[in-house]
């Protein structure tokens, strides 16, 4: 059984009307990253994450969730 992370980013993002050029440059990585992020392309790093999540100001289990292939 393998097990893929997902997460809510671009949701969260679009809720509160923030592109992803301004989401890159307050949080100081590429729009390309937060591109490959939302799509599912790449995983962020656990220091990464936690900037995501203090960004958004929401706990991990809101933004994350692990689907089992």
């Amino acid at each position: 059984m393998q097990m893929k992370v997902n997460n809510r980013v671009r949701e969260m993002r679009q809720e509160r009307s923030i592109t992803q050029v301004k989401m890159a440059e307050d949080i100081g990585i590429t729009r390309q990253t937060i591109n490959a992020i939302e799509k599912g392309k790449y995983n962020p790093s656990l220091e990464l994450t936690f900037r995501l999540l203090a960004y958004f100001d929401i706990p991990f289990e809101q933004l994350f969730y692990i689907e089992e292939e």
